[in-house]
């Protein structure tokens, strides 16, 4: 009798929020699965939210964790360094002009960041929806977690799905903003020699540089390069296998299941969450503006024409923004191979988001002194 009187009184603590928390997770664990959207972070994200949002659920665990991995910024710094040691630079490094592309791509976060504050949003909280545009989740869950920002589970939800979503998303503004003649620019590829010894100092001199230019963002983008070291000194092949494989699936596991902390229904269903989703959007998509636009400017003064569509793999996105821009050139014209261009443009693209970050945070912390 005292369990079901138990039973009862638990279930008449469930409200609406936590009903649509429950669709949320479930929706979340379905494009994981069927989808085969970003499984390995949606699965444990969706499943995190509903254990999270059940009246009777002790979550003290994944209080834990969240404060254990994510408000100590552990888990995104050791995530960064699975994503370095994933990295090939040579595309990049073979045509350094690719690293224009990363930079022009950011624009969405900083026209986001102001368009949030225009809608109410403290500038704290403002910065972090607009690194939302960066489509890098370690960098959107830094940032967010920097600034204790107070909607830290729409943020992530929203960076980590948009990330999923670059198939869909992507193809239609590049289209949109360009005419099939550009889409059909060949760009032969000739593959340039990269020494050693360029692989080696790249990740050490970008890791320098970046401290100078954005302390802030020195943490983040010292891990990325130094997974990127392991995997190009050419001395820790099992250490570089396992950051690439072991350690970065086991990190994102927990990190979504940390994140779920975060999705509890009193602070994830209200209407600010809607309009982060809204912002988020219009930050992927600008960032995408941005870099067809910029090559298409370059296309007025260069000899030999950039096709557009490579300025659309300068978000962070790695590697799905360059499979698609392939992709849409092959369907133009099925002899174009853009795919080398497009992932220097890509990697490009995961320094500039980091160092997007940094100076967002200096830029903040300068206005509110």
């Amino acid at each position: 009798m005292g369990f079901l009187s138990d039973l009862f009184s638990n279930l008449l603590q469930f409200t609406w929020q936590q009903g649509v928390m429950l669709l949320v997770g479930a929706v979340l664990i379905y494009l994981a699965i069927r989808r085969q959207m970003e499984p390995a972070l949606l699965l444990p994200m969706g499943f995190g939210a509903i254990l999270m949002n059940l009246p009777f659920v002790n979550t003290a665990a994944i209080e834990t964790l969240f404060n254990a991995g994510i408000a100590t910024e552990l888990f995104p710094l050791l995530l960064f360094i699975g994503i370095g040691a994933m990295i090939d630079f040579g595309p990049l490094l073979s045509n350094p002009k690719m690293l224009l592309f990363g930079a022009a791509a950011q624009f969405g976060i900083f026209f986001t960041l102001s368009a949030a504050v225009a809608l109410g949003f403290p500038l704290e909280d403002a910065a972090s929806i607009g690194i939302i545009g960066a489509a890098d989740g370690p960098t959107s869950i830094y940032v967010a977690n920097y600034f204790h920002s107070s909607y830290q589970g729409a943020i992530m939800v929203a960076a980590y799905s948009y990330m999923a979503l670059v198939p869909i998303v992507q193809p239609p503004i590049i289209k949109a903003i360009t005419t099939k003649k550009e889409r059909q620019i060949r760009m032969p590829y000739t593959p340039g020699q990269v020494s050693r010894t360029t692989r080696i100092l790249f990740p050490i001199l970008v890791t320098i540089i970046a401290g100078a230019v954005a302390p802030k963002s020195a943490e983040l983008i010292g891990f990325l390069m130094f997974g990127n070291l392991i995997r190009e000194c050419g001395v820790l092949g099992s250490l570089s296998q396992t950051a690439q494989n072991v350690l970065a699936n086991l990190v994102t596991l927990v990190l979504g299941l940390s994140v779920a902390y975060k999705m509890q229904a009193e602070l994830f269903v209200t209407p600010q969450t809607l309009m982060i989703l809204g912002l988020g959007l219009v930050a992927f998509c600008f960032d995408t503006v941005g870099g067809v636009l910029f090559a298409k400017f370059l296309n007025l003064f260069c000899k030999k024409k950039i096709n557009p569509m490579v300025g659309a793999a300068g978000i962070s996105a790695f590697p799905m923004a360059s499979r698609v821009v392939h992709k849409l050139g092959l369907e133009e014209d099925p002899y174009n191979f853009l795919l080398m261009h497009a992932a220097g443009a890509n990697v490009s693209g995961q320094i500039a988001s980091v160092i997007a970050g940094g100076l967002v945070i200096s830029l903040v912390e300068q206005i509110l002194g």
